[in-house]
C-alpha cells in the first residue's frame, strides 16, 4: 500500500490517496482535483471517505465523486454539517444533493474492490467524525494530530465525546496515523499524545 499526502489551500488540510494495486481510495476532499488526478494516474477509485464535514475536508467531494465515478462514504451526521455553511465553516459552501453518498453508522467494516476498510465513529471534534483503518494505517481526520487533537469548541464539538473517542482509538490495532493536518505519526508517538490529552480532558 502506498499513501500519498496532498496539502490543500484550505487551512493546509490533507487529502490522501491510498494506492492498493490497481485501485485507489481517497480520504478527504480539500485538495484541487487536478492535483489528486495526477496522483491517481487513471487508476480506478474505489471510494471516497470523508473524515468529517468541515469545508476544508469536504469542499470538493461532489467534484471528486463525479470525476472518478465513485461513491462518498461518511458518517450519517455529516448531512447536518454539510447542509449548513455556519456549521461547516465554509463561506458559501454547502451540499444539498446527497445522492452520491453512502452513510455509515457507529463502527463497522466495508469490503470494497476486495479491500477491507474499517470505520470508527469518533465524535468530539464534530458530530460526524469518522476514522478509517486500512492495512493498519489509521486516517484520523481532525480527531488526532501529530502532537495534538482536534478542537472541541467548534459546532458539534464535545470534550467528553473526544475523551471517549481517544479511549476507543487506543484499542484499535494500527501502526501509523495520517491526520487531517500536518504530518503522519506512528503508534508509539500517538500512545504518548493520547495519554497527554486523556489527562487533560479528564480534568
Amino acid at each position: 500500500m502506498k499513501v500519498y499526502q496532498i496539502v490543500s489551500n484550505f487551512l493546509d488540510s490533507n487529502t490522501f490517496v491510498i494506492e492498493k494495486g490497481k485501485v485507489c481510495f481517497i480520504v478527504d476532499c480539500g485538495a484541487d482535483l487536478e492535483d489528486v488526478a495526477k496522483v491517481v494516474k487513471g487508476k480506478k477509485v474505489g471510494a471516497i471517505f470523508l473524515t468529517h464535514g468541515h469545508y476544508d475536508h469536504s469542499i470538493f467531494a461532489l467534484q471528486y465523486a463525479d470525476y472518478f465515478k465513485c461513491k462518498i462514504f461518511a458518517n450519517k451526521n455529516i448531512i447536518e454539517t454539510l447542509s449548513d455553511t455556519a456549521k461547516n465553516y465554509g463561506e458559501n459552501f454547502k451540499i444539498a444533493d446527497f445522492n452520491n453518498f453512502v452513510f455509515l453508522e457507529n463502527d463497522g467494516q466495508l469490503s470494497l474492490n476486495g479491500e477491507k476498510i474499517e470505520y470508527f465513529y469518533c465524535p468530539g471534534h464534530s458530530k460526524c467524525s469518522n476514522c478509517y483503518l486500512i492495512d493498519k494505517s489509521l486516517f484520523s481526520g481532525d480527531v488526532l494530530f501529530y502532537q495534538g487533537i482536534g478542537r472541541t469548541d467548534l459546532y458539534g464539538g464535545d470534550k467528553k465525546e473526544m475523551l471517549q473517542s481517544l479511549k476507543k482509538i487506543k484499542n484499535i490495532d494500527f501502526e501509523n496515523v495520517y491526520s487531517g493536518h500536518d504530518r503522519s505519526s506512528e503508534k508509539f508517538e500517538q500512545n504518548k499524545n493520547i495519554s497527554v490529552f486523556e489527562r487533560f480532558l479528564s480534568r
